[in-house]
């Protein structure tokens, strides 16, 4: 799942690659208005598979997976992983690198500027790939950092966290605490988003990590 000011379609480097290992891979949009309606759009999805899926949460995403049951195995990517009650505003902590560029958007909600985005979000990304990446952002609702889960799957569930050392939003430090939560964790010379940077690497970790021995 995908983070915030973001969308599907930011995904398709890592899709692509997943799919290059036969996987069937489902990208559900979020910031459907809550954090609680993006769970609840993730699970309906979840409840439909055949057999039980390997979910991956980037960044927000990492809250969306926590709430949703039934998966094989969950992977966090520069994630958030809340326990029950917590939200993600409360583990990014107010001194967030990302909050510092925040600004409200004139239709309601906020957005990040395009001018930081490239260094906040995809510093070690390919200009090509960083100008796709930027035009994609989209105007976040308010609420969806705030919400608070109602589960946490990862408690039940096998878990791999990866941690990315050169994250401008999240702070690589925020992520290890994080991934200490996990069954198990790696780290990487990434920024915010190495499924662009490094999708081939993060596809085989997924499938590596996805089975459950």
């Amino acid at each position: 799942m995908h983070g915030l000011y973001h969308q599907p379609a930011h995904l398709l480097p890592l899709i692509d690659a997943l799919a290059g290992h036969g996987a069937v891979v489902h990208a559900p949009r979020l910031h459907r208005g809550s954090l609680a309606a993006d769970t609840s759009a993730v699970q309906r999805v979840v409840d439909r598979c055949r057999t039980k899926p390997i979910i991956v949460g980037h960044s927000y995403g990492g809250a969306v997976a926590s709430g949703v049951r039934g998966a094989a195995a969950l992977i966090f990517m520069a994630a958030f992983v809340p326990d029950v009650g917590e939200s993600c505003a409360d583990l990014g902590g107010p001194d967030a690198p990302v909050n510092a560029w925040v600004r409200p958007h004139p239709a309601g909600g906020t957005y990040i500027p395009a001018g930081v985005a490239p260094d906040l979000f995809y510093a070690d990304c390919s200009t090509d790939a960083t100008t796709r990446a930027v035009d994609l952002l989209v105007p976040q609702a308010p609420g969806h950092g705030r919400g608070t889960v109602r589960a946490a799957s990862w408690r039940q569930t096998t878990s791999h966290y990866i941690v990315c050392s050169r994250d401008r939003a999240l702070s690589p430090e925020r992520q290890q605490r994080l991934a200490g939560r996990c069954t198990s964790q790696e780290t990487i010379e990434a920024s915010h988003s190495p499924y662009i940077s490094q999708p081939a690497g993060i596809a085989a970790t997924i499938i590596t990590r996805g089975v459950v021995r």
